[in-house]
């Protein structure tokens, strides 16, 4: 904390449908007490990534605070990745995972302690067809729910549950799935699959229970259950994972997946299309955050 004399905070204003000028305020405060110079970026969804990196090549400052949900942290990492520099992660979207799974608190001052703190972890990220994710991507069932939240209107737990009932509603048939890693081959029909560097979802749902952010694998979480009931579970963050024969789980450095058909397809709580074939494999400490 003593070498803290610049700081960044990048600031996406639309995240989570609240007003962040309150957030501004107290890490401004908390920025002068401390001595720190905070310079203010606010995203507007348009080359933001080339912003970022420019403010960071003119003020190279030691930290980057970053309030926003998941999209915005893998945005501010890869605006900076090949420099040396810590995120500090003020939650603030509608996914929140990384948060949870860096057992982030929900009180802003206790944030603020971490972000400026010395705990400083060196996390993996996770290249899938060269996009980049920070904790969970998947094909399926749960990337079906994304879609249906992006085109809807009601944001929030509310628009979130809404569009958990439509998805399952309107669930496709299962897909067949191909998963080639660790030198064997293994051929299944699912509802979902998950590539996890992490535990859990931003609803709090472990999906992942071996998962572990630093040490160099990432797993594959396939859920061949069929059953309606025990994916709307998932979805809606009610069902811890049970390891039993519908799931099977595979820990990797790298992966090959093919489907028989276009499945929806999600990295990070961002919809990214329907693909057929993902390339995977782990970038091994990619990332230096700020953990408790």
């Amino acid at each position: 904390m003593d070498s803290l004399r610049k700081c960044l905070l990048v600031v996406n204003p639309i995240a989570g449908g609240n007003d962040k000028t309150e957030l501004i305020g107290i890490t401004k405060l908390y920025a002068e007490e401390k001595g720190v110079e905070l310079v203010l970026f606010e995203t507007t969804g348009k080359d933001d990534e080339r912003a970022i990196h420019q403010l960071y090549k003119e003020h190279k400052p030691e930290r980057i605070l970053v309030a926003g949900g998941d999209g915005t942290i893998k945005m501010v990492a890869e605006a900076v990745e090949h420099h040396d520099v810590i995120i500090g992660v003020l939650p603030a979207g509608s996914a929140n995972g990384l948060s949870v799974d860096l057992k982030l608190s929900v009180d802003l001052k206790e944030n603020l302690d971490i972000a400026f703190g010395d705990s400083v972890m060196e996390m993996d990220m996770v290249s899938i067809n060269g996009k980049k994710s920070l904790h969970l991507s998947d094909i399926g069932a749960n990337a079906e729910l994304i879609r249906n939240y992006e085109n809807s209107s009601l944001r929030g737990k509310l628009g979130y549950g809404l569009q958990a009932i439509n998805t399952l509603t309107e669930l496709d048939d299962p897909f067949e799935v191909t998963i080639y890693a660790n030198g064997m081959t293994l051929t299944t029909e699912a509802r979902m699959v998950v590539i996890a560097n992490t535990q859990k979802y931003g609803t709090g749902v472990t999906i992942n229970p071996i998962g572990v952010m630093d040490d160099g694998k990432f797993e594959i979480v396939i859920l061949k259950s069929l059953n309606i009931f025990l994916i709307g579970k998932i979805l809606t963050g009610n069902m811890p994972l049970d390891t039993d024969e519908d799931v099977e789980i595979i820990s990797t450095q790298e992966a090959i997946i093919t489907t028989n058909k276009p499945v929806s397809f999600q990295i990070d709580g961002e919809y990214c299309g329907e693909e057929e074939r993902l390339e995977i494999k782990i970038l091994h400490r990619q990332m230096r955050v700020a953990i408790p």
